[in-house]
This record gives structure tokens, C-alpha cells and sequence, in this order.
């Protein structure tokens, strides 16, 4: 829905909310993603499969379901070519639920939480808040579990605040204490037991006949009020005592949406970093189809190396597991192509020699310079919104971003057309970081961090420009589609002879 008698978004930022509405959590944000990359003609792998891969071939593989890898190799390559990669990161700050949800206080049913990341944590009070992510599902007397995701998107939970009444001091300051405030409202404890109204009535006790119905029934019903297993068995398609564990998180259910006087804006939670997924998944999808240039310099078809993008999961919380930007992830895969293109034959250093022509770019979310505290911005640098993606700086390398990487990401972009920005933090703030770092030194690639400028990032509820997605999506094309040729005419290692004599 766009408000009535504003402009036309671009059809980039349409699809973008339609993606956001789809990725509630990192699971569903990966599923999202393979089906576009299935309906855009990419073949399913699997990491514990052998890979018989082909030049012109599109495939993709998941990992833990929460971190997806993507790639296409040139219909030109050859050994030892480079990778040109756009990392994103699919999880972002929430509330999840501990392993034991269950809590009462004042008649009240709640549930138990943990804070995921640094979140803005006081804009999740008052939201009407639904539950999703995996659930293990295992039928008594079945040898094999299930991996389910769950997405209930209704509200069936709340964190009220407190009213003003009762602490006269709250806009003067509220401390949001997690353990305390932020264990949510899920039914009323009467009705639970009663089973009147729409709750499912507290089971009785299951007979001691040693079944392992019983037995999950018993386990279950201790960790967790009946009235969240309900809600959970119902969209895992599974009885209560089938649910063996879950990763699961609470989520506003209020869609993402264009907005603003003349639909100019995106109002969505999880924009840090969906935004940047789906940004890089079109331009991907864009820089990889039947219509990406043809016979142009920029097609697949001519491409001499492979086309890659990887969203992790854990940025975070600091990026270190199995799926996240810390781990072998990209390093395996990338191995592993260069393995299975090389035919069989023994070529010397050909993962090593990809590397070094290879190109990252990490696009996470930027901060854009916001009207009421325009302060807290470096003077010279202060993205806005609607003018195109945003180069991070920070001389501590809290950013990967160098001369050379920065000076590559904005060639290709003017080339295409597209504006650029520059950011670095004020010399009297501390500097958050991303994958970028984390990436560039686990592969020794070059690097550059960049994002699309954003508002309220962290809050249940975030706020980029649409056009800012139009931006994204042309800029990573254009990175994807000039990079190989644009690399050829840069020298830097090997040319140290060149600095001894006078250039040409």
C-alpha cells in the first residue's frame, strides 16, 4: 500500500518491500532469496556433495538455512580468474526466546526473551508482536526430525509500557533493563487454565505409560505455557509434543511499507540489512540473466571469472559461527569452484592467484544524516538520502575500505551512472564495523565497505529512501558487470620496477 496521490517509487524499492515481508528472520530471509534465485535459473548444491560445475553455470548453496551463497561462473573462464563477491548479512537486532519461554507474573502468561545484538530496545514496547524462525520437529515412534520454519504473523504478544502515572520521571530517561522489562505478554493466566476464550486450556497431566508422547509432553509442558506450543505446533504443522526444540524471535507484524508524502520512503524493521541483501540479490540476478548484456563486455557470457554474493548470518553479534562472515564459509566455496573448474588438472596456485584478483564488497546499512541531530555527523561527511550508496571510511580499520578498493567501488558506479557518498565517523565517536574487516583479513581479498543510507537504525521500525534501493541495485550491477576489465587497468603489486621510472 503507497499513500494516496505520491509519486511513483521505483520498481526496485516495490520489490524490495515485497522481500522484507517475506524475511522475517535470517531462515525466512534465506528462503526468500532461493526462490528468487531458483525462478532466475540457479541450481540447487549441496556442501556435502561433490560439485560438478560448468563455465556459464548458476548455482547456490545454504548453510544452517540461516546464511546462502550464490554464484555464476563466467561463460569466458578461466583458472585462476578472480571472484567478485557482495557480501550482506541477514540477521538483525531482536528479542529471541530462551530455551525455557515459560514465566508468570500477576496472572499475567509471559514469555521469556533474551536480547539478540544491540537493538534499540525501548521502540519494541507497545508493538504488536508475532513469533517466527525454525522449529526441530520429532513425531514419537519417527527416526527422522524435521527442520520447520514458523512464521505467525499475527499479534499474539505485547510489551506494555508503563504509564506515565506510575513513574512520572520516564521522559526524563528510561533504562531499559532486559531481564526485567522485556519478557512480553502472551495470555491471561485464568483463561490458560480455564481454556476459555481463544486459549488452549492447560493439559492435564500425561499418564506415566513411558511413551515418548508422554514423555515430550512432560518435558514440553514444564519449559513452556501450553498456550505457546499451541500457537507454534499449529504453524509447524505438528502436535505440541512433536516440538523438540526451536530458534525462534519475536517480530513486529506490522508490514513493511512505502510511505511519505510522495511514497519517497521505505518504513520496514530489519532494513540493517535486508535492504542490502536484496540489493545485491537483483543486481546478482540483473548482472547473470538472459538479458544481462548479451554479447555486451559486461554479459556473463563474457565474464573471465565468477560472479558471487553470501549472506551470513551473526553480523550482529560478531560474525563468529559455522554461518557467519568469521567462518570458512567463503573460503570453501571459493576453493572448491576453482577445484572443480580446473577440470581435474593440477593447476599451481590457482585458489591463491583467484584471490588476489578477486573484489569484496561488504554492504551493510549506513548511517544517514539525521534532521534533529545533524551533530552527531563529521561536518564534511553527512550521507543523505537520494544520494546513492555510501563509501565507509575509518583510517582504525574498523572499515576495509582503502585508496584503492574506494577508488574502484566509485569508478564503476560514475561509469554506470550512478552517485556515490562518503562517510567516516567524527574523530570524537567510536566507529561500529561490519563483515568487510572480517572478510578481508580471513582471505587476504580487497575490500570495500559500503551501504545505503538509512534512518532509526537498530528500532523495531527503520526508515531508508526509495531511491536509495534504485541506487544500490545499478551500483552492485555495474560492480559485478565492470570489475574484471576495470581491474586490468589498475597496477599496484608486482609493478614496483613501474615506480622507479618516469610514467609513459
Amino acid at each position: 500500500r503507497m499513500a494516496p496521490g505520491g509519486g511513483e517509487p521505483p520498481r526496485e524499492a516495490v520489490d524490495a518491500v515485497a522481500y522484507f515481508n517475506e524475511a522475517w528472520t535470517p531462515y525466512h530471509a534465506v528462503l526468500a532469496t532461493c526462490r528468487r534465485l531458483i525462478d532466475a535459473g540457479y541450481e540447487e548444491i549441496n556442501e556435502r556433495d561433490a560439485w560438478e560445475l560448468k563455465p556459464g553455470g548458476k548455482y547456490f548453496f545454504t548453510r544452517n538455512m540461516s546464511a546462502v551463497c550464490a554464484f555464476a561462473v563466467g561463460g569466458s573462464y578461466v583458472p585462476g580468474s578472480g571472484f567478485v563477491v557482495v557480501g550482506a548479512h541477514t540477521d538483525s537486532p531482536c528479542p529471541k526466546l530462551k530455551p525455557n519461554t515459560k514465566a508468570t507474573s500477576e496472572r499475567f502468561l509471559q514469555v521469556r526473551t533474551q536480547n539478540y545484538g544491540g537493538g534499540l530496545w525501548y521502540t519494541w514496547f507497545d508493538r504488536d508482536l508475532g513469533v517466527a524462525g525454525r522449529v526441530v520437529v520429532k513425531r514419537a515412534g519417527v527416526d527422522k526430525a524435521r527442520h520447520a520454519l514458523v512464521k505467525i504473523d499475527r499479534p499474539v504478544m505485547r510489551i506494555p509500557s508503563l504509564a506515565i502515572h506510575l513513574n512520572r520521571e520516564m521522559n526524563n530517561g528510561f533504562a531499559v533493563n532486559f531481564q526485567q522489562h522485556m519478557a512480553p505478554i502472551i495470555a491471561n493466566a485464568a483463561e490458560a487454565a480455564l481454556g476459555s476464550g481463544s486459549v488452549p486450556p492447560e493439559p492435564k497431566r500425561a499418564k506415566a505409560d513411558g511413551s515418548d508422547e508422554n514423555k515430550n509432553a512432560e518435558k514440553n509442558a514444564a519449559r513452556h505455557h501450553p498456550a505457546l506450543l499451541e500457537l507454534i505446533a499449529e504453524a509447524a504443522g505438528c502436535d505440541p509434543a512433536d516440538v523438540a526444540d526451536f530458534d525462534l524471535q519475536l517480530c513486529d507484524v506490522q508490514p513493511s511499507t512505502i510511505g511519505g508524502a510522495k511514497n519517497e520512503y521505505i518504513f520496514s524493521g530489519r532494513l540493517d540489512n535486508l535492504a542490502s541483501c536484496y540489493a545485491s540479490l537483483a543486481a546478482l540476478i540483473n548482472a547473470t540473466g538472459d538479458s544481462s548484456g548479451g554479447d555486451s563486455p559486461g554479459s556473463l557470457a563474457n565474464e573471465t571469472g565468477v560472479r558471487m554474493l553470501v549472506h551470513y548470518d551473526h553480523e550482529e553479534v560478531g560474525s563468529d559461527s559455522a554461518q557467519g562472515a568469521g567462518s570458512s564459509m567463503t573460503e570453501d566455496a571459493m576453493r572448491r569452484v576453482c577445484r572443480a573448474l580446473c577440470f581435474g588438472e593440477d593447476v599451481e596456485g590457482v585458489a591463491e592467484r583467484s584471490r588476489r584478483k578477486s573484489f569484496i564488497v561488504s554492504a551493510d546499512m549506513a548511517h544517514a544524516v539525521h534532521p534533529n541531530y545533524g551533530d552527531k555527523h563529521e561536518p564534511g561527511h553527512r550521507p543523505r538520502f537520494g544520494d546513492g550508496v555510501v563509501i565507509k571510511h575509518n583510517a582504525n580499520q574498523r572499515y576495509a575500505t582503502d585508496a584503492v578498493t574506494a577508488w574502484l567501488f566509485r569508478e564503476l558506479g560514475e561509469r554506470a551512472g550512478v552517485p556515490v557518498q562518503e562517510f567516516v565517523v567524527r574523530s570524537d565517536l567510536g566507529c561500529g564495523s561490519t563483515i568487510g574487516p572480517i572478510l578481508s583479513t580471513r582471505t587476504g581479498i580487497r575490500t570495500v565497505d559500503v551501504g545505503a543510507p538509512q534512518l532509526s537504525m537498530h528500532s523495531v521500525r527503520e526508515m531508508c529512501g526509495c531511491d536509495d534501493v534504485k541506487h544500490s541495485v545499478a551500483h552492485f550491477t555495474a560492480v559485478y558487470e565492470g570489475f574484471t576489465k576495470l581491474d586490468e587497468t589498475l597496477m599496484v603489486d608486482g609493478a614496483v620496477g613501474n615506480l622507479c621510472r618516469p610514467c609513459d
